[in-house]
């Protein structure tokens, strides 16, 4: 019997990126399209210029009709919900978030992911405020929240079980100096790995694409991989998980490169 797997989508922060140009780009395409040919190579794009102010509605709207029925976005939430002392008062800047048009994504928007800074420390009681703070839907649409967190104070049990009782991810931060967090506390897994270097051809070594294709299939199977950290106490019911796996930062001008090996690796071994 063929085991039961989540969804895995792949891809890379953003799609305006001078380096791609001719790279992963054609040459002579045009900027305007730029859009319109990634979300036909890559399965996800994580929407990255969010998190630095706001879009106007039109470009949400532009960015769906664009894009393959199929096709989904993450966003970055705002960091002026994020940067800030107390975070139970970040109500204001989450629901003028919402109020932008974001919600033009429709059926295309997927997880939001919440960026912290790596200084800030966990405070138990005022980051279960902000988690209360994020909507469960709107319009109609069910929403999926993650929290990057960088500070080590984060790899707790109480941060875990806060996180599974509101089913919020926290985005596992991969091959990189930021604290990892491995635990299930949602029916989705958010992964940004940040390993790729400019000495590899595809970003990362084949050996490394084979590595990552095979966390992927078992994270979207229910397993947690071999090496990774988790903090909770709690054990999670084996079940399928969708995967949203980013290649972010490291080399940034391999990163599709890396994108595009993940994907044919995954369709591979997942086959």
């Amino acid at each position: 019997m063929p085991q039961r797997r989540g969804a895995i989508r792949i891809g890379v922060g953003g799609w305006t990126f001078e380096p791609w140009r001719g790279a992963f780009y054609p040459e002579g395409l045009a900027q305007k399209s730029e859009l319109e040919y990634a979300s036909r190579k890559l399965t996800s794009i994580e929407i990255n210029g969010t998190y630095y102010g706001s879009q106007k509605p039109e470009s949400f709207a532009k960015w769906y009709d664009e894009t393959p029925d199929d096709f989904v976005f993450s966003v970055k939430g705002p960091r002026f919900a994020t940067n800030r002392r107390v975070l139970a008062e970040a109500g204001p800047s989450i629901e003028r978030f919402f109020n932008s048009g974001v919600m033009r994504l429709k059926e295309k928007l997927g997880p939001i992911n919440w960026q912290f800074m790596p200084t800030k420390k966990f405070d138990p009681a005022d980051f279960e405020k902000f988690l209360n703070l994020l909507p469960a839907e709107i319009d109609g649409y069910a929403l999926r929240h993650a929290v990057e967190v960088r500070h080590e104070s984060f790899c707790t049990p109480e941060f875990v079980e806060l996180l599974s009782t509101r089913e919020v991810a926290a985005v596992l931060a991969a091959d990189s100096q930021f604290p990892q967090i491995a635990d299930f506390t949602s029916p989705f897994v958010y992964v940004r790995i940040m390993g790729t270097s400019a000495d590899a051809e595809l970003g990362y070594s084949a050996r490394e694409i084979d590595a990552w294709a095979k966390r992927a299939l078992e994270l979207a199977a229910g397993e947690i991989p071999a090496g990774f950290r988790t903090v909770g106490t709690a054990k999670k019911r084996r079940q399928p998980r969708d995967v949203f796996l980013y290649v972010i930062s490291g080399h940034k001008p391999k990163n599709p490169a890396a994108a595009l090996a993940l994907i044919e690796r995954v369709d591979k071994l997942g086959s």
